[in-house]
Formats: structure tokens, C-alpha cells, sequence
């Protein structure tokens, strides 16, 4: 005998955490099935927790769209619950002549996405502000930031449970079909179910494409192939010696490798990028080298020896290593024919920065 549930949403990292608060706030029953043990075990714990302005993605975009629109949400969000978070500012460099109107052209893309406070850095500024860089012109973002995405989670978790909902960790998908009563889910681990939910909102992250698939109803052809792509992340010993995140004008894998900050200051190295064929975190230190060539191009100071291993991370998504990069994909019932049903692919970075206006998106689609 199945049991009836309102909305499911299926993973806790902080877009189905965002989206469980969202619909239990607008006095939806919710049950979050998580099929790890903790919450944001995976990509959302595995990031750069940076509060990205909307600069580099097309205009009119989900991607665009959702990282400004989210962008405020977040932080008038993090005022208001007092999350670690803080104001950093980004400075994205050229460090050579031939980069400076790859670098110019930042202020334009950001301006076609509402992103208006971008400015042109003269050699004086930049050298007050970051004086340990080589660059021959910079960009200043002011609306750059960064954020303790653990404290934002539980903070989610927090309002989700309080509004009503509940957590069940443990608790994969195992299949799943389309009803005329609704979406039947069956549900695995320690104590299986099987519950008949009028919504269900897949956003399993990495594992979207193949929850996707377990579901019974939607046409096979309407859910994307997904695609791993790996990061490595360093840190750097001892103080930092850099006062915002600071990004390169990215070419490759390695030169787009940026410096980020953490809640107490330290500085990161990353991501690259590394396609790989199944869900392994494991850190390759052989990536070491490349990342001292990529960083020394803009902080020649950099000594050997001064590079930690820190985490790796693993983005979901829905384009390959040869094709243009894929935008959001929010598929609802106008999408694939199914009532009820969300599913929420390729939501890797600007995830993070996004997940309160994606949670509103979904919240819409539902009614």
C-alpha cells in the first residue's frame, strides 16, 4: 500500500533544499529524499562557495537570469538568517596585451545580463588593491562574494523543517512510474516505501539524468546524457596575500584556474577541469605542476612548495567536452507531458548563487 505525499523532492543539496523550503513556506506537504546520509554531500559541498555576480553566461539565459535574480535573494537571505558570507569583490585580470579586450568585453556581457556595476581598474588601482599581481589591466565586480554554503544549507534545512517538511536520508530512488493518480515513487534503503506523490522535483544534481529514468512516464528521448567534469582545488599555505577572489581571463582548463577565499581568509586555487566517465573524487596530484605553471602567470610569487591538495568537486553536466556549454534545464509538465513532474538538469555553477530563484521557478511551474 503506497502512502500519499504531496510534493517529493528528491535530493538535499542546496537546490532541493531551496526548493523544499520554497514549497513548504507556500503550505506544500514535503518530503525530501536524500539518498546519502548528510545533506550537500556532493556538488554543493564541492565548490568554490563563491556568490557569482552573472557576468560570463549568455544573455537571457536561465544561467544569467537565475544568478542575478538569485544573486540578491542570496544575500538579502544571508542578512536576514546571519550566514557567513561577505562582500569579497572580483578582480578579473589580463596579464598580458593580448587579453585586454577579453577583459573589456566583461563589462559589456555583464551589462546585457543587468549586471551594471562592473568598472575598468587604472594600473594604480589595480596595484592598491592587489599589489602581489602581474596584470596589465583589470575589471573590478563589486557584487562578487563569497559564503559559508554548509551554514546556508542548514539554514535552508532549517526553515524547510520548521514550515513542515521532513528529511529522509538514506533513502534512494530505486524506480519510480507515471499514474493516473499520480507519480509512484519506490523508494530503497533500511525501511523501503512506496509513496504516490502529486509532485515530485528531481534534483539529485549528478545524478538527475538517471533518477530521470527510473521514472516510468516521460519520453526516454526528453532526459540529456550527463557528463562529469572534474575540479581539483589547492590552497595556499600561510597568509594570503590577496584581498579578492581574483579570476584570469580563462583560455583552458589551467588558465582559467582563480583565486578564491574562504570565510577565514585563506586562499584557494581553482577548479580545472578534468572529464571523467563516473563519480570519483579521488585528487590527482600529478594536476600539481600544471597549477603552478597556470598561477604564476599572474602571481609570479608563488613558491614551490606553497601549494596544498585541498577537495575536488564534480560538476552535472548535460553538454560534453566538445560542444557548447549547456544552460539550465528546468524541465515542467510543458516540457515533457507529465504533471507534477520537475526535473532539474545540468544545474551546476551558478547553482549555488541561483538557488533561491530556481526555487521560486519551480514553485511557478507547480501552481
Amino acid at each position: 500500500m503506497s502512502e500519499r505525499i504531496d510534493c517529493a523532492v528528491i535530493g538535499a543539496g542546496v537546490v532541493g533544499l531551496a526548493v523544499a523550503r520554497e514549497l513548504a513556506l507556500a503550505g506544500r506537504e514535503v518530503i525530501i529524499l536524500e539518498a546519502e546520509d548528510a545533506i550537500g554531500t556532493h556538488t554543493s559541498s564541492r565548490n568554490s562557495e563563491v556568490i557569482h555576480a552573472g557576468i560570463y553566461y549568455p544573455t537571457n539565459s536561465l544561467k544569467a537570469r537565475f544568478c542575478v535574480e538569485g544573486k540578491h535573494l542570496l544575500y538579502d537571505y544571508c542578512r536576514e538568517r546571519e550566514i557567513p558570507h561577505r562582500h569579497t569583490g572580483k578582480v578579473i585580470v589580463a596579464t598580458d596585451d593580448s587579453e585586454r579586450e577579453a577583459v573589456g568585453g566583461y563589462i559589456e556581457k555583464a551589462a546585457a545580463n543587468g549586471v551594471d556595476d562592473l568598472r575598468w581598474l587604472s594600473a594604480q588601482e589595480l596595484s592598491e588593491m592587489e599589489p602581489a599581481l602581474n596584470a596589465v589591466a583589470g575589471v573590478f565586480s563589486p557584487s562578487t562574494g563569497i559564503i559559508d554554503s554548509h551554514s546556508l544549507m542548514l539554514s535552508l534545512q532549517g526553515d524547510a523543517e520548521n514550515a513542515g517538511a521532513m528529511v529522509v536520508f538514506k533513502s534512494p530512488i530505486e524506480s519510480g512510474r507515471v499514474t493516473d493518480d499520480g507519480i509512484e515513487l519506490e523508494v530503497g534503503g533500511a525501511e523501503p516505501m512506496s509513496i504516490i506523490c502529486n509532485s515530485v522535483i528531481n534534483s539529485a544534481g549528478l545524478r538527475a539524468p538517471d533518477v530521470a529514468r527510473l521514472i516510468k512516464g516521460p519520453p526516454e528521448d526528453s532526459i540529456p546524457k550527463a557528463y562529469f567534469a572534474k575540479a581539483h582545488y589547492y590552497t595556499l599555505s600561510g597568509k594570503s596575500p590577496f584581498n579578492h577572489l581574483v579570476y584570469p581571463v580563462a583560455h583552458t582548463a589551467f588558465l582559467g584556474v582563480h583565486v578564491t577565499l574562504d570565510m577565514g581568509g585563506q586562499a584557494r586555487f581553482g577548479p580545472d577541469l578534468d572529464w571523467i566517465d563516473s563519480i570519483d573524487y579521488t585528487f590527482d596530484p600529478a594536476r600539481e605542476p600544471l597549477f603552478y605553471q597556470a598561477i604564476r602567470r599572474y602571481y609570479p610569487d608563488l613558491q614551490d612548495g606553497q601549494l596544498q591538495p585541498g577537495y575536488t568537486g564534480i560538476r552535472p553536466k548535460i553538454s560534453g567536452p566538445k560542444e557548447a556549454a549547456a544552460d539550465f534545464r528546468i524541465d515542467g509538465p510543458a516540457d515533457h507531458g507529465v504533471a507534477g513532474l520537475v526535473n532539474l538538469f545540468g544545474i551546476e555553477s551558478p547553482g549555488l548563487t541561483s538557488s533561491l530563484a530556481i526555487a521560486r521557478h519551480v514553485r511557478a511551474l507547480l501552481g
